[in-house]
């Protein structure tokens, strides 16, 4: 069984991580998904992205007391 036609080359997914880091973000995780595309979430590599106290629930916390 072959493995099809390659959608994204390493060099893609490395100069889409260097711009990342050059914009002063920490790379939590990188996706590439069947069709090529690439995503960088951002943060620090093992943080969560859920639970309790997360940056999303203080903010609308925070929108909610005003």
């Amino acid at each position: 069984m072959s493995r099809g036609a390659t959608t994204f080359k390493k060099r893609d997914m490395t100069r889409a991580v260097k711009a990342v880091v050059a914009a002063g973000l920490d790379v939590a995780r990188v996706e590439v998904d069947k069709t090529g595309r690439i995503v960088i979430i951002a943060g620090k590599p093992g943080e969560s992205m859920s639970g309790e106290g997360s940056s999303w629930d203080k903010a609308i916390a925070d929108l909610e007391a005003r």
